[in-house]
């Protein structure tokens, strides 16, 4: 679960990897900018906001992207150089659910946690995995200023079930501490995997408790409580087809069931997040799933009350956000328009880099992240 890595190939085969994650973007944000540039090293060529697909080719290539001088020649023949890694966050579940059965206030302060905990865990990956090669054959290893990264969010998966989930593109081009520029070593990125899924994992908890969602916590992963496990279930279609297919062929091996994950594997069907959500919406009615509701009898559990006295057996449909009280609410208005997602996220990463948490947490090996999360 969390989080996953693959190698995009060279260049050619990483700008057709943008055409993919552009356009699904594009789609499920309704025509919004496509991508953001992310990391330390976007910061060292003034790069921000929103990318063109111009100019993450010209990165993929070695060349800044604004000026068009060239950065670092490529590895290998060229036609071999690895052009970067494609590392994706994926939310738990129940998150996903939550996040496709509320309003749109509630919707966007969850992605936004969301996309809080991926600056997290990139911040992490950057100060800890962020090495370059250097002289002859790149034998001279030495940590790098930052990375190069490209971040898109993406909110579905294969199945059409809401899966939230963010694609960050390690450009295999980072900032030495000297000022100059080269390729990074791919081996750490791998070894980073598992603890940066964990760092998402508790920078995701921590924003999701501070606006007062309740959590069920399960050893070094947790669920929303309001979401029941058969709701969950319903919306995870691609992990049932997944193990139909294993079923169907007896694969019972790791290779068995990345192949039956291939099997099922399909395009994503184009639509607008409003007609999305209006859907997921309708199927959690028919499954005689009510958010509302449910939220109504977790607040009543755990503040003591009974909805046995309330008009209709319930009190009015309650936000899965708690409602501070209005001055409160004013602090928390006031600090959301001074913060950007990526100071926040940034505060996240040292707060989480200073406790040092240990990697051994669980989290996606890269040939069993079937078992947990949908892959896009």
């Amino acid at each position: 679960m969390v989080a996953s890595i693959s190698a995009r190939g060279n260049a050619a085969s990483a700008s057709r990897y943008y055409g993919h994650l552009q356009r699904d973007e594009y789609y499920s944000r309704e025509g919004e900018p496509p991508g953001r540039w992310a990391g330390k090293g976007a910061e060292r060529l003034s790069l921000e906001g929103p990318m063109t697909q111009a100019e993450f080719d010209a990165a993929l290539r070695g060349i800044d992207p604004k000026t068009g001088e060239r950065l670092a020649r490529l590895g290998g023949r060229g036609r071999d150089h690895a052009a970067g890694w494609d590392m994706t966050f994926s939310a738990p579940k129940s998150v996903s659910v939550l996040w496709a059965l509320s309003e749109a206030p509630e919707r966007e302060m969850i992605a936004q946690a969301h996309r809080s905990a991926v600056l997290a865990a990139t911040a992490q990956l950057e100060g800890t995995a962020g090495w370059a090669r250097r002289g002859r054959a790149g034998a001279t290893r030495e940590q790098t200023a930052g990375l190069l990264m490209a971040q898109f969010d993406h909110h579905t998966s294969r199945d059409s079930d809401p899966q939230l989930h963010t694609h960050t593109f390690v450009f295999n081009l980072a900032p030495r501490r000297d000022g100059s520029w080269g390729a990074i070593v791919s081996r750490e990125l791998y070894k980073a995997q598992k603890q940066a899924g964990a760092t998402y994992r508790q920078a995701m908890a921590l924003q999701l408790e501070r606006q007062g969602i309740q959590l069920e916590r399960q050893k070094d992963t947790f669920r929303v409580a309001a979401i029941p496990r058969h709701i969950e279930r319903a919306f995870s279609k691609r992990r049932q087809a997944i193990e139909e297919a294993a079923k169907a062929h007896g694969y019972n091996t790791p290779k068995g069931m990345e192949l039956a994950t291939l099997r099922t594997r399909r395009p994503k069907r184009d639509a607008k997040l409003s007609e999305l959500t209006s859907h997921w919406q309708a199927e959690a009615k028919a499954l005689g799933f009510d958010l509302g509701r449910s939220l109504d009898h977790m607040h009543a559990t755990t503040s003591g009350l009974s909805h046995a006295g309330l008009p209709g057996g319930r009190g009015p449909t309650r936000s899965p956000v708690a409602q501070p009280s209005p001055p409160a609410a004013l602090a928390a208005g006031q600090s959301t328009q001074l913060q950007s997602a990526a100071q926040l996220g940034s505060r996240l990463g040292q707060v989480l880099r200073t406790l040092d948490q240990p990697a051994g947490m669980s989290g996606v090996k890269i040939k069993l992240r079937y078992r947990e999360h949908e892959r896009d």
